[in-house]
This record gives C-alpha cells, structure tokens and sequence, in this order.
C-alpha cells in the first residue's frame, strides 16, 4: 500500500508554525487531489491546505488547536484504498481504535520520555500518543510535544504535571515553552539544581496578575490576537525602535484627486484613494534608499532585491493583517491603486491568500484612517522600517511667494518613519522620510492617470 505523507508547507517567509484549527476530512474519509484536507492558522492569516494526493486518509498526526511547524508531517494517505474504522474485517484492540504497541524493554533513561514504568503506548488514528502506565491510561502527548520533551530532558511524570491548555486540557508546544521559562527562572534565583534546562526562547518579563473586580468585564483574547501579541512583543525585543517625523504639504495632491476622482471612477469603476499616491511616493524614497528595504540575520544585513510594500489593514474584528503588494516598483499609479483596492477587500471579507501576505519588504500604516495625526508604529518583522501616514488636515501656514509671503490654507499630513537603530542610523531614516515628502511635495497636479 503507496503512503503519502502530507507535510505542513511553507506559508510565509517568517512563519515557521501553524495551528490545525479544524480536520475537514476524518480518517477512513476518501480525499481527492487538490480537495480542502485541513484548516490552518498562522499570525497572518487562516487558510485551507488542499490534499496533494488522491486516496484514503489514514492518519491524522495532529489534533485540532495543536500547533505544527512547517515542514512537519501532519496527515498520510493511502493512494491504494484503505478499510474504514467501520468496515468488517479490520482489528482493533478497543473500542477507541487503537493500536497496542510494545515497547522492548531498555535499560532506563533518566530525564526521558521513555520511562521504564510505561509498559505500553496507544496510537489514534490522529497520530496522538496515549501512554499506558501499569495498567492505568495517561494523558494524550503529540509527537510535537513529545519530541521537545525528548530534546529538553524533560521525564515523563514532569510532563504529566504541566497544566494543558489545549483542546480538553492536552498539553500544547506553548505549555511545554512556558514551563520550561517558569523553570529556568525559578533555578536562576535559587541554588544550583540537579537538572537544568537549556531553554532556546528569549527571557521575557512577566507580565503583571490583574484580579478583576466583579463589575468588570473579562475578554478572552482570540487566536488572531494572541499572535498579534506574541509578534509585537518579540518585535520590541528584537528591534531598538527610533522613529523620525516629518510634515509634508500635500495640496497639490488633495487638488489633483479632487480634480479627476470622478473621472476615474467612471472609468476604472473603483475609487482613487490617497494610500497608492502615497504608497508610490514611498517606493521612489527607497529606491534612493536602498538600505531601508533590508532584513537583518545575525550580523548579516541582506538588502532585498525587490520592493514588496505590506499594507496594514484593521480587519471586521479589530484585528489587523498586511497583505503585501509585490514589485510596487514595476506597478503605475493605476496598478497601485487596483492592487491596493483588491487586497484591502480581500482582507476585509477574509479572501486572502498565503501569497498575498507573503514577502515584505517595507510596511505602511494608515493611521490617518482613524483621524490619527501621527504615530509611533511598531516594525514589522523581519523588515527593519515601517511608516504610519497620518490624517491629512488643513492648516495655516506660511506660503513663500516671489512677491512676498503670505498666511494661507494648506492640506498637510505628518509622516512617521519608525526604523531598527541596529542597521538604520538616524540620519539614514531621516533622509528616507524627508525623502518620502518632497516627492509629495513635489506632485505634478498636470498629471495623467
């Protein structure tokens, strides 16, 4: 019988993981080439992998809310046919389908996962691990947990004590993370302790314990907002944030727009707004810039060849995604504004796909939007610079004439370009965004579109 192991593929170019939030086929189900097999999360965004291959799925080896890392092996299908849970014909040790596996006896392991009171170890279908000690059923480990047990010396009775957090209390990659920073914190400020853990995770503070009153309203974070968190955190960790702001002019701009936004809707049937105006004026500074469209990896700066500008955009629930418009570079201010019309409303009515998250190289941020004058934007990693646009007001302002100057009203906005201090300097990320306004103020209001 042909197995295919289906493995978790690559989503994005910071996304190393992903949350199976539900199984859209059941083993014993037949599957079809390219049908919908399972439902996925990332910090980006949520998505359905298709099956890539036709058969029988006989093997689910990740349960729903458990989180798998890109490139592991989360279902197998039988391109042969397979006998259904259901079927004549085919043993099963329990009314649970399971399978007893034994386990030869090995002399014992300190501090591992295969102790020598486990006489026996169940497999569902799905690919979770029961462990049957004397006798007695234990708790369910997946193989992902299992496996950083096995890697950070943790002894089976030690992960039986970790309080789960996942679907019916089963233990989950976080949990297991969590307990080993509880520990190292906790060995740090006493004596030195028999065992240690070596812990691969940057130590963070801890967050304050608020009790609520009994007035209070208390709000469970979602999924989505979890992820922002965790980002956000480890962005602030890793980056040391500088942001310069500048005041640009756009009259000439908010005239252009006025003068041919009508037009252009008969014509193109959607709406001129001012972020692609915007969005151009940011490619053309990085393009004298280069140097801003960098990631960093260890002490390695990599400059990117291609300028992929991520554009964040407030979805429904008051979450936020940013989708990401590719070679903004090769695009004109039409191909700008339908790509950022197209995103903004696949984002909105949750269309969007991998890809269309997938490789940016420098974010915008439309804060202005909120009726926002200015603001202080985190960077979204691994780009080293991000810019907040803010709301475009008018104001008095000084008007230098050839006959003399005057008190007159201008449209002006401010710009906020916040960068990494470990690669942008300040006199880098200041000229980028002085950059940014004077093509602003430097618009052709004689321009076609």
């Amino acid at each position: 019988m042909a197995e295919i192991e289906i493995r978790l593929p690559k989503m994005g170019e910071s996304v190393t993981e992903a949350t199976i939030t539900n199984w859209l086929k059941n083993p014993g189900d037949e599957i079809s080439l390219d049908e919908p097999l399972v439902e996925v999360a990332t910090d980006k965004v949520d998505n359905e992998l298709p099956s890539e291959a036709e058969g029988v799925l006989i093997k689910q080896l990740f349960q729903k809310d458990e989180v798998a890392q890109v490139g592991d092996v989360i279902a197998i299908i039988s391109t042969e046919g397979g006998i259904t849970p259901d079927e004549p014909g085919q043993e099963s040790s329990s009314s649970e389908n399971q399978e007893e596996l034994p386990i030869k006896a090995e002399e014992p392991k300190a501090n591992k996962m295969d102790s020598i009171a486990v006489s026996t170890v169940s497999q569902n279908s799905n690919g979770s691990v029961r462990i049957t000690k004397n006798g007695s059923d234990g708790q369910f480990f997946s193989p992902l947990v299992r496996s950083i047990a096995e890697k950070e010396g943790i002894s089976q009775n030690e992960l039986e004590s970790i309080a789960g957090t996942g679907a019916e209390g089963r233990v989950t990659k976080r949990d297991v993370l969590a307990h080993l920073r509880q520990e190292s914190n906790s060995t740090s400020n006493t004596e030195p302790a028999t065992k240690t853990h070596e812990v691969h995770t940057p130590q963070m503070k801890e967050a304050p314990i608020v009790v609520p009153s009994g007035e209070d309203q208390i709000i469970e974070m979602d999924r989505m907002r979890k992820l922002i968190a965790d980002h956000m955190v480890m962005s602030k960790q890793v980056s040391p944030h500088v942001t310069s702001y500048v005041e640009a002019d756009v009259t000439n701009i908010v005239n252009w727009r006025n003068k041919i936004k009508k037009a252009y809707k008969e014509r193109e049937g959607e709406n001129l707004t001012f972020t692609p105006i915007l969005i151009e004026a940011i490619v053309k500074a990085i393009k004298d810039f280069p140097l801003v469209n960098v990631s960093v990896s260890g002490t390695q700066i990599i400059v990117k060849k291609n300028i992929n500008i991520g554009m964040a955009t407030a979805l429904p629930s008051g979450n936020l995604i940013v989708p990401v418009i590719k070679n903004a570079d090769r695009l004109s201010l039409t191909g700008l504004t339908k790509s950022v019309n197209e995103l903004a409303v696949n984002a909105r009515e949750n269309k969007l796909k991998p890809e269309d998250i997938q490789g940016g190289t420098y974010t915008v941020t439309n804060v202005g939007s909120f009726g926002n004058v200015m603001g202080t934007p985190i960077i979204n990693q691994p780009q080293v610079a991000i810019m907040a646009l803010g709301a475009i007001r008018k104001v008095p302002a000084v008007v230098e004439t050839p006959e003399g100057d005057f008190i007159g009203i201008r449209h002006k906005m401010f710009l906020s370009h916040a960068y990494d201090h470990r690669v942008v300097d300040g006199a880098l990320g200041g000229r980028f965004v002085r950059k940014v306004a004077d093509y602003l103020e430097q618009f052709d209001i004689n321009r076609d579109i």
